[in-house]
């Protein structure tokens, strides 16, 4: 796993980051979602390196990551200050300009890079996710079922941290492996899930992905609403892609319908995968990302794929 990388510890001005670094070409930042780490992307990376250089990171607040200090109005864990702690680090590595891909909240983390960096960022990947302001604005009876755990989770501290910390492995098996995690028979070794299951023993990472879900329903929202109220967009290429059986189509349909607005030139699919689609499907995933780096149209292994330009 990860063969040929190099492991870096990089200082940002708020902590030092973990990435892993390998590959020879044009520059791809990979951020994963909630609750894993870099560790996601394993099976994805070796097709990119031929051509790309690679570096895959953990998110503040997770993994081996610096876990910033919690601020009342969880500025500390908004998706800008997340993205901004990034971009210095691939400052440090020495990358004026790069794509970016993320699972989940690394998904969210890209597109707000995307929107705050313009002059920075290349191509732009968002996977499993639509706005945030556009979950908190279009949010109904069906979305608190479905996504319970971003109300849950959002709670004022103590709350979701004392729960999940007294049975973390009830959390793990019913709710994080409820989404998908680890269905797949084959693409999911035992020494994987141990390793994403062990993270929750961890209760600084806890606290982390709390006050990431608190940011997300207050000062992220509040970022993501401010730039649709000014018509900004995303200007780089834009690639999504989502569970076809999951949540999104569930709750908006058109999934491409809602990043419409959001992005210049935007692309992309639902993947016969569960929530964990990089690694249900691995081989797609880094088809498609190779698409959009080199800013090809490679004939899709499905004819799932539509197109917004």
């Amino acid at each position: 796993m990860f063969e040929g990388f190099v492991d870096r510890f990089v200082d940002a001005e708020r902590g030092k980051l973990f990435a892993r670094i390998g590959g020879t070409g044009s520059p791809v930042l990979l951020l994963h979602g909630y609750p894993q780490s870099h560790v996601m992307w394993h099976a994805v990376v070796d097709a990119l390196i031929a051509e790309h250089t690679v570096v895959v990171a953990d998110l503040p607040g997770y993994g081996s990551s610096f876990r910033p200090t919690p601020t009342a109005d969880h500025s500390a864990h908004s998706k800008r200050a997340l993205s901004s702690d990034l971009v210095q680090m691939m400052d440090a590595l020495g990358f004026d300009e790069f794509a970016v891909a993320g699972h989940d909240r690394g998904g969210r983390v890209a597109y707000r890079m995307a929107l705050d960096n313009p002059e920075r960022i290349t191509a732009v990947a968002a996977f499993d996710v639509v706005p945030t302001g556009e979950v908190w604005t279009r949010a109904d009876a069906a979305l608190a079922l479905i996504y319970w755990h971003w109300s849950f989770l959002a709670q004022p501290a103590p709350l979701p941290e004392a729960l999940i910390n007294a049975n973390p492995d009830a959390f793990f098996d019913l709710h994080v492996r409820a989404l998908g995690l680890g269905r797949k028979q084959g693409n999911y070794p035992s020494e994987l899930m141990a390793t994403y299951r062990a993270l929750l023993d961890d209760p600084t990472v806890v606290e982390g992905i709390c006050e990431d879900y608190r940011a997300g329903a207050g000062i992220d929202r509040t970022h993501d609403d401010a730039d649709k109220a000014a018509g900004k967009h995303i200007t780089c290429p834009t690639l999504v892609l989502w569970s076809a059986s999951g949540a999104l189509p569930k709750l908006y349909g058109d999934v491409l319908e809602v990043w419409h607005p959001w992005a210049q030139e935007v692309r992309g699919r639902g993947l016969d995968a569960s929530h964990f689609l990089v690694e249900d499907q691995p081989d797609l995933v880094a088809e498609e990302l190779l698409s959009l780096l080199d800013g090809s149209h490679r004939p899709p292994s499905s004819p799932q794929r539509k197109e917004r330009t």
